[in-house]
């Protein structure tokens, strides 16, 4: 046998036992095969609960039922044996010569190893990110990239063609908001001072816009800026202010006063956020194959035709002169407004568009990864695609919570308008980009995280990302000193790994495809995070406790290539996270 016909192990017993089950129960019974990694070495490779699933259809103890599944398990060469244990659970042994294939499979596959292509070139786009360009990404959003880039790699990992892509919110408030912003530190600069509104954008990189139009353009957008506080709404009976509506009233003024020039410094505004948005994300490892602006969604009549296919579908009705769409009908809470009174189109108007046209460009599959405060957006959305009879399950959603991020044991406030905020880039440059990457994908996506900015920084066993990488520059190192050509350790008998940790580890390296598999399935980047930490683990107890140099040839051939394995899986997990694998540390 060579080495990259090396069955999946766990596929191959499901296989062995779903051929028994045919033989013991009714042919159509519907238990399905699962099996799982035991904890413990005496309990065997795998686990399988057959027996119980079957108990009530075949009206049978199901210890007597495993009993007679073993005994229709059809014969398999890498099966040692086969144990029940304690309510029916089917235990299956591997064979310690199966465990010791996977150093060759390995060598075989190299930076491959674990890779499949169970997705057969299946067309999937992952949307991610899509932070409005109103500002520098900040650490709340690190997390979102994370997670979409790894999730894109797993993916990809298993077969499908994947394309990344970015929304790019080019068309909304946020943007008048950041260009009135703009625009008024430029007037400062000319010693033009009109009162800053407290909800508009505050940040440093607001007045570095402003000076950048001053250098290139001195005072060409120096307009009549006393008109700018022009029929102000003013406070109601009881004295109180509607922040928000001057603030449209003062973008209103300045669209008057600026004419033509305001799309100049919209434009300006837009492409030096966008620029930094993007070396910011390929700085952190973050690629996308497209950016996808709103703004053209628009200009081509898209969102138009969107919601003129939802009127033809009698899916919109009128109410005080603006459209609403009936998402009531879809599931959601309330009906939505897709064009306004004044005939602007709504955000959710254009999403609708967006999405059309990610069906339309024939996706088999199309992934929206949202921050976890938009959980209430999915049935509008849904409700939407529904409504132009495109499939609704072919949409899927992963929600992630942002991070909270802690120095010291204190929680870091953030707010892109008030400009208090940590950039991800000033967290790269604290933490590292592999810290900032493995420690946004150490949780569940949808699962709060609290980033600790003292433990990122560690160099101990308790930073995980730390204890991986370390793992890595340990093999290394021995490597190094071997200082021959690891390529022959490629063919080399490894008959002799039969100690209880280096069978532990070969069944780890094992595990892997599955858990690439699995976390691919499950859009679980995490796994892989746990998957690896654990991987350290059993490195690390067998680095402590064995001599890799030692005059045995056979002995230390055999170990060197468990280790170059281990090296090439920790290599291969730290690649799909988009963290590198130091040989020094």
């Amino acid at each position: 046998m060579t080495s990259f016909e090396q069955p999946n192990f766990k596929n191959h017993f499901a296989e062995l036992l779903q051929l028994a089950a045919s033989k013991v129960a009714a042919p159509d019974s519907t238990a399905r095969i699962e099996l799982t990694r035991t904890k413990q070495a005496n309990h065997g490779d795998y686990s399988c609960n057959l027996a119980m699933q079957l108990a009530k259809p075949l009206r049978k103890n199901p210890r007597e039922i495993a009993a007679l599944l073993i005994e229709a398990l059809p014969d398999s060469p890498y099966l040692e044996k086969v144990e029940i244990a304690g309510a029916g659970f089917i235990n299956l042994f591997l064979k310690v010569s199966a465990k010791q294939q996977i150093i060759a499979n390995i060598f075989q596959s190299g930076n491959q190893f674990g890779h499949s292509d169970t997705q057969n070139d299946k067309k999937i786009q992952i949307e991610f990110v899509s932070a409005n360009p109103t500002g520098p990404l900040h650490v709340g959003h690190g997390r979102g990239a994370a997670f979409g880039a790894s999730l894109a790699n797993l993916l990809s990992a298993v077969g499908y063609s994947v394309s990344r892509e970015y929304y790019v919110n080019d068309a909304g408030r946020q943007m008048d908001i950041l260009t009135l912003s703009t625009w008024l530190r430029y007037l400062e600069l000319h010693d033009i001072t009109i009162p800053f509104p407290s909800n508009a954008y505050q940040g440093k990189y607001v007045r570095d816009m402003a000076q950048l139009i001053k250098q290139a353009h001195a005072d060409r957008y120096v307009h009549q800026s006393d008109l700018l506080l022009q029929d102000m709404p003013l406070p109601n009976q009881d004295g109180v202010i509607d922040f928000e509506a001057q603030l449209n009233k003062l973008i209103a003024n300045s669209k008057e006063i600026l004419g033509q020039d305001y799309a100049y410094i919209h434009n300006f505004a837009l492409t030096e956020q966008l620029g930094d948005c993007r070396n910011d994300l390929m700085e952190f490892g973050v690629v996308f194959e497209n950016w996808f602006s709103e703004q053209s969604l628009l200009d081509n009549g898209m969102v138009a035709h969107a919601v003129e296919l939802i009127e033809k579908k009698n899916c919109l009705y009128q109410q005080d002169g603006a459209s609403w769409f009936r998402s009531t009908d879809f599931g959601d809470e309330k009906d939505r407004v897709v064009q306004r009174e004044n005939g602007q189109f709504t955000y959710f108007a254009s999403d609708i568009a967006y999405h059309l046209n990610k069906f339309e460009r024939g996706f088999d599959q199309v992934i929206d990864v949202w921050g976890a405060d938009h959980h209430g957006y999915i049935p509008r959305v849904k409700g939407a695609i529904q409504a132009l009879e495109m499939d609704p399950e072919k949409l899927e959603i992963a929600l992630v919570q942002f991070a909270v991020l802690y120095r010291d044991g204190k929680k870091v406030s953030m707010s892109t308008r008030s400009g208090e905020f940590v950039t991800l880039r000033e967290l790269r440059n604290e933490v590292g980009k592999d810290a900032a990457r493995f420690f946004y994908v150490m949780r569940k996506g949808d699962q709060h995280l609290d980033f600790d900015l003292d433990l990122a920084k560690s160099q101990s066993n308790e930073n995980p990302v730390y204890y991986i990488q370390y793992a890595h520059a340990r093999v290394c190192s021995v490597i190094s000193q071997w200082d021959e050509d690891v390529a022959t350790l490629r063919d080399i008998n490894t008959e002799s790994l039969t100690s209880p940790m280096e069978l532990a580890l070969l069944q780890k390296l094992i595990d892997f495809p599955d858990i690439i598999e699995s976390a691919a399935k499950e859009y679980a980047p995490h796994m892989i995070a746990f998957y690896l930490r654990d991987l350290a683990s059993e490195f690390h107890s067998y680095y402590n406790a064995t001599r890799f140099l030692v005059p045995e040839i056979p002995i230390r051939l055999a170990r060197l290539a468990l280790i170059a394995s281990t090296r090439q899986v920790l290599c291969n997990g730290l690649a799909l996270l988009g963290v590198s694998a130091p040989e020094k540390m």
